[in-house]
């Protein structure tokens, strides 16, 4: 999503963009995502220097989806029902207090709720639930929907998409990035942008001091079938140890997700099903009775410091929008904005400066003189 939302706002901008995709276009951690746009509910101490662009992302978001949906008939599912951070117990409570208390102090519009007034928005979290935060600027979009719609909106602004055709290597010539190398050949561009996401560091051809440290980290998830008629739930709850439920509108009940450092290890393990399976069972009772609809595995693109990487690279021609880690879906849009007026205007804008990738620049050799060895 990320790199088709920057090629739709070249490609709105006048430019002639070509995506290239080693895969079906938007198959990959953006399929596997939960499309949560949870700024306040996942904020935590240390990364006050993303609040602001999450949050100018979270902003963007409604008049993004309506764009989107216009552009390419298909309806981004947004919906604003807001989330729920749940505490089953005392002590999951004195840890939800200190997160509540801390995301307070950061001036997000946050609400603590009593087990009996979690209970009301959502019957069907167990009895005797200790508390919860109702956060209700925290939304959620169908990210499949997603991914099809900027897909679509990008064809009828005349991208060209190259599904199935992985770039192989970063074509840089003098020190300069002159396009890419596919199994194709070789094809010219005035300008390149990596959006690989966790797979961009087996491109080639960038030197090794420019490569963007970036790694995959598997997450498994599943869903269950509601009815469509008596819903589980209706907000996007979030349990104690980290897990979520996100409902669709189609009745798929969303579990997610393990965080693992397994590398590209696609493998759906009983561990992973059996920690989603309890975590949910635990909040949500009745999810017992639900049926199986689907189980998979993704990989997010996680960063050095766990955030984004957005904007040049070192090296002349290539800018780099990767490392999303698990806030891929939700800074879509202003990552498609500050990566496309970059490339327009040469200029970064102020708030994606503080994720500029040369921030992990390695001490060696010139990016030019790296080339040519």
């Amino acid at each position: 999503m990320i790199g088709l939302g920057i090629a739709w706002r070249l490609a709105q901008a006048g430019c002639r963009v070509t995506v290239f995709d080693r895969d079906e276009a938007g198959r990959g951690a953006s399929w596997a995502a939960a499309g949560m746009l949870a700024a306040a509910a996942e904020a935590e101490p240390g990364e006050q220097p993303l609040l602001p662009l999450t949050l100018e992302s979270q902003r963007l978001w409604p008049a993004f989806a309506d764009e989107l949906e216009a552009a390419s008939g298909i309806s981004p599912e947004y919906r604003d029902e807001g989330t729920l951070v749940v505490a089953l117990n005392r002590d999951d409570a004195e840890t939800l207090r200190h997160a509540y208390e801390f995301q307070k102090g950061l001036g997000l519009d946050l609400e603590w709720l009593n087990g009996g007034e979690a209970r009301r928005r959502e019957p069907h979290l167990k009895p005797g639930i200790a508390a919860a935060v109702f956060s209700p600027q925290d939304h959620q979009v169908e990210n499949r929907a997603v991914a099809r719609g900027l897909a679509a909106a990008c064809r009828r602004a005349d991208v060209v998409i190259r599904e199935h055709s992985p770039v192989r290597e970063i074509d840089i010539v003098g020190g300069r990035a002159c396009g890419v190398v596919t199994d194709g050949g070789r094809v010219a561009a005035e300008a390149v942008v990596l959006a690989a996401g966790a797979w961009s560091r087996e491109i080639g051809g960038i030197p090794a001091t420019a490569q963007p440290p970036v790694r995959p980290i598997k997450g498994q998830m599943l869903a269950l079938r509601m009815d469509l008629a008596a819903p589980v739930l209706r907000h996007v709850v979030w349990l104690p140890r980290g897990g979520y439920l996100v409902p669709r509108n189609d009745g798929r009940l969303i579990v997610g997700g393990t965080v693992e450092e397994r590398g590209f290890d696609s493998a759906i393990t009983a561990g992973g099903m059996l920690a989603l399976i309890e975590g949910a069972w635990r909040a949500v009772p009745t999810i017992e009775e639900l049926p199986l609809a689907e189980t998979w595995v993704g990989f997010r693109p996680g960063s050095r410091d766990d955030a984004p990487m957005l904007g040049p690279s070192g090296i002349d021609g290539l800018t780099i929008a990767t490392g999303h880690h698990r806030n891929g879906i939700l800074l879509t849009p202003v990552s498609a904005d500050v990566i496309s007026a970059y490339i327009l205007t040469g200029h970064l804008p102020a708030m994606a400066r503080p994720f500029d990738p040369r921030r992990f620049a390695a001490p060696g050799p010139a990016p030019i003189a790296a080339a040519a060895q």
